[in-house]
């Protein structure tokens, strides 16, 4: 009983993104900008409390006593403790750099393959750099970056042999920026899907203006596999329509027929799926496109995910390879015609073996809305799109059950493509969580049950919470605030109206930001029900007690607060307990030497952990615990901090000390800062 795989590869022109840069975290709070003009580097700081942000100069020199960790919601600290990729690309340069010639490095990061090349050529002196004898040309678009290789550069004494050029490469000319074309490209602008940091793009620009004709690079090739695979776990944390078609609350986020109206985001997942058969290469390098079949074998009513992930070959002769294969798969490389050993790891060991990483992870496809079931003897063909920063997969099995469930999705899809909300999966975990719902309706059912015609406000983007009121009290007049989703979320609750009995005349959606409300915002009526899960759209990120911008709509709201008020939630209680969590604590690591090189000196400014001066703190950052490899609990969960918020916010001071005993028998003690909720609106908290 087997079955057919098909991929189709396309390739669609894009506009160009820009080369030369690096990656930059999604956990990110803030964003960084620079301004080519004046020099100057900006930050977009947002107020957890209020949910304002604003542009800030950031006056802070990389070369601080004690510098800020500006850097460390990025991906460099990670993949600097990657001590596979590193070695890979240490032996691929050694090998590619035999001789002196021009190296140019795209995307230079802390300037470790730039050393690594100038290393290899045995360069002594910039000053005294030309073709004949060598030279490293290090191009690096993020101004803040290029100020700390500059001192990663001086701290090995490589800052007379590089030269560093703060541009992005589709910016370089030849005899302007450099002075001759590069014999060698060394670089790794490469991103979990391969294309996402503008690899084909940049690569394409450097061929044509900033390359000898017989060039060589550092990669020399990639290839991108995908294989079928099948998880219960991440497809809850996918498929809400079939979470809800179990529940009887009467309820429907998903309406039958508009599977697509809430959709997740492409993620990226470092753990472990359930392979449906072999996997096949889907794209190799930017300029060949493959159509292969594949056989499969697999059982009745599985739902179909694609898992794609890329192996990146690092020299020219074959011998050198990393991959971003999970630890489960089998060795692809063997039956690819490719060694099946990697020279690059010291054990050399087989891509079955790599460790857990954050930064290049396997990223995970879902077939659309409510999922694509595959059956005994039936083919499922998978088309594979590339433009020039990204790679999409669509399904399709060859049934007529699911031609027909095919064209169900494209025609829905067009009805619905205006008002669709994209959700993290976490949070679509929990509006399909039976016992949640259940929490959350029971609580305002017995809110409405003692108001009459009440008004009821929506703090936060809540989109449950609105469509529950709105169909638990037919009286209720609903005010939805919703910060982020603005009119995205009046449209969407327009189309799931008729499904779950309620009718738009009764809700109002903000769709611009107040900073004061009156009764005339309210229609002369005080607010009887104040809610929110707290839920901000586009803040998911963000650290636990950021939600308390909660606090501060409800404090910006009280003149207009009727006396018996009823306010949900009424405490926001903060808790933690002690973890231990090895595969992360290996990526946010302290870095020491990197084949060869000294990087103690990004630490702080990365935000490693351990092992830093009393006066340097590590930050504190969010991270879901599912995607962090290897977890264990090793103390209770202790009450740090509780508020109140039945009352307005105020400046208030709070101290909290306690004494945890963990599970593996060692005392430990835990004492927060000083802090003042002034405080908390611009810097985390740490414990």
């Amino acid at each position: 009983m087997r079955c057919q795989l098909q991929t189709l590869a396309r390739i669609v022109s894009v506009a160009r993104t820009p080369a030369g840069g690096r990656r930059r975290s999604s956990k990110a709070v803030s964003r960084l900008m620079s301004t080519k003009s004046t020099g100057l580097m900006f930050q977009l700081k947002v107020n957890p409390l209020t949910g304002n942000s604003e542009w800030v100069v950031i006056e802070e020199e990389v070369d601080a006593i004690s510098p800020k960790p500006t850097l460390a919601t990025t991906s460099y600290l990670d993949m600097l403790n990657d001590a596979p990729r590193n070695r890979a690309y240490r032996n691929a340069i050694d090998r590619t750099v035999s001789k002196q010639c021009h190296v140019l490095d795209i995307g230079s990061g802390t300037g470790l393959l730039s050393m690594m090349a100038a290393r290899a050529m045995g360069i002594d002196d910039l000053s005294e750099c030309s073709k004949s004898k060598g030279m490293v040309t290090a191009c690096e678009s993020y101004l803040l970056m290029v100020k700390l290789m500059k001192k990663v550069l001086r701290a090995n004494n490589m800052d007379r042999k590089i030269r560093v050029l703060n541009k992005r490469s589709d910016e370089l000319k030849v005899g302007v920026d450099i002075a001759s074309r590069a014999d060698v490209l060394v670089s790794e602008i490469l991103d979990s899907e391969l294309l996402g940091e503008g690899l084909i793009p940049s690569l394409q620009h450097a061929h044509d203006k900033l390359l000898v004709e017989n060039y060589r690079t550092v990669p020399y090739r990639a290839s991108t596999y995908g294989q079928l695979v099948e998880s219960t776990y991440l497809w809850k944390l996918h498929d809400l329509f079939n979470n809800e078609a179990n529940l009887i609350d009467g309820i429907h986020l998903v309406p039958k027929g508009k599977e697509c109206i809430l959709r997740v985001k492409p993620q990226q997942f470092a753990m472990h799926c359930d392979a449906m058969g072999e996997e096949i290469r889907l794209y190799l390098s930017s300029c060949q496109n493959l159509s292969k079949f594949l056989s499969l074998t697999f059982g009745n009513g599985q739902t179909v995910t694609d898992k794609p992930r890329w192996v990146l070959q690092l020299d020219e002769e074959g011998e050198i390879f990393y991959s971003t294969s999970p630890k489960w798969i089998n060795n692809p490389l063997s039956k690819n015609g490719l060694p099946s050993s990697y020279p690059c790891d010291c054990s050399s060991t087989s891509v079955g073996t790599r460790d857990w990483c954050d930064h290049w992870k396997q990223c995970v496809w879902f077939s659309k809305g409510k999922g694509l079931p595959v059956y005994k003897d039936g083919d499922v063909c998978m088309d594979a799109t590339h433009t020039e920063t990204s790679i999409s997969y669509e399904f399709e099995a060859q049934s007529q059950r699911s031609e027909v469930y095919h064209l169900e999705v494209s025609t829905q899809d067009s009805h619905i493509q205006d008002s669709h909300i994209n959700l993290s999966p976490e949070r679509i975990a929990i509006y399909g969580d039976s016992h949640w719902r259940l929490a959350i309706l029971k609580a305002l059912n017995s809110a409405l049950q003692k108001k009459d015609s009440p008004l009821c406000v929506i703090a936060d983007d809540s989109i449950f919470l609105t469509i529950s009121v709105a169909h638990l009290s037919k009286t209720s007049h609903i005010i939805a605030l919703f910060p982020g989703l603005r009119e995205k979320g009046s449209q969407y609750l327009q189309a799931v109206a008729d499904e779950n009995g309620y009718s738009m005349d009764r809700i109002e959606v903000i769709t611009t930001r107040k900073q004061q409300w009156t009764m005339n915002d309210t229609h002369q009526k005080k607010v009887d029900l104040l809610i929110a899960e707290p839920f901000y759209f586009g803040a998911e990120g963000m650290l636990p007690w950021h939600n308390l911008q909660f606090w501060s709509k409800r404090t910006m709201l009280d003149s207009i607060l009727s006396e018996d008020v009823c306010i949900m939630p009424c405490k926001g209680i903060l808790k933690a307990c002690a973890m231990s969590l090895p595969d992360l604590w290996r990526s946010r690591r302290s870095l020491e030497n990197i084949e060869g090189f000294d990087h103690t000196m990004v630490n702080s400014t990365l935000g490693a952990c351990g092992g830093l001066s009393s006066s340097s703190e590590s930050p504190c950052l969010p991270f879901f615990i599912w995607q962090c490899g290897e977890i264990k609990k090793l103390s209770d969960t202790y009450t740090i901090m509780e508020f109140d918020l039945l009352k307005p916010l105020s400046s208030c001071h709070g101290k909290a000390e306690l004494s945890m005993h963990l599970l593996i028998h060692r005392p430990v003690n835990f004492r927060s800062h000083n802090d003042s909720l002034d405080d908390i609106k611009n810097e985390y908290i740490g414990f």
